[in-house]
């Protein structure tokens, strides 16, 4: 090739060089704005599927939806993908939500006297701030949180297996493990 065919092939090669980067550019905008109207309407209240590709964001969107419904074990599917497409802070959040979701599910299981459905609710909450935390160590509403319901249920360490003969002669708990709301300042 001579010299002057490449300067005559050079404007056609850039321009199809940049109608290529315009075409990617127009359809990865046409997906974020398919993304966002689905983010929108989730917010709207409308029960919109998010398609299996779909980004961390969109998927946090939608088990954010379902965790306000009270639909924890739907949402807690969405976690791997969360975690994997939305990067740490996502999953961070999507755990603090999850946390939260299992404390409200807790205190209306106490509010109706309930105690022995909202113990096991309360364990579940501190294992997702702990997880919240693990993702986001700065996340500060996890860490209050878990302190929050570190005081609704106390964690005692676990029997050692050498001692099942002693559990079973020990007389039956008189009073639950949930000392009562925490009122006030400390």
């Amino acid at each position: 090739m001579t010299l002057g065919t490449l300067k005559s092939a050079l404007p056609p090669a850039l321009l199809l060089a940049a109608l290529v980067a315009l075409g990617v550019a127009g359809w990865r905008l046409h997906e974020l704005r398919q993304e966002r109207a689905v983010i929108q309407a989730l917010a709207e209240n409308h029960d919109v599927q998010p398609a299996d590709d779909a980004s961390g964001a969109v998927l946090f969107a939608r088990a954010h939806y379902l965790l306000i419904r009270n639909r924890i074990d739907e949402a807690q599917g969405f976690s791997g993908r969360i975690a994997e497409r939305g990067g740490p802070e996502l999953a961070a959040r999507f755990h603090y939500d999850v946390g939260n979701a299992r404390v409200r599910r807790a205190l209306a299981a106490m509010d109706a006297s309930k105690i022995d459905q909202a113990i096991p609710e309360v364990r579940l909450a501190k294992d997702a701030y702990r997880e919240a935390l693990h993702a986001d160590p700065e996340l500060w509403d996890a860490r209050y949180n878990l302190d929050v319901a570190m005081r609704l249920v106390r964690d005692f360490p676990e029997l050692e297996s050498g001692e099942e003969e002693e559990v079973k002669a020990q007389p039956k708990k008189l009073w639950t493990d949930l000392p009562g709301l925490p009122r006030g300042l400390p």
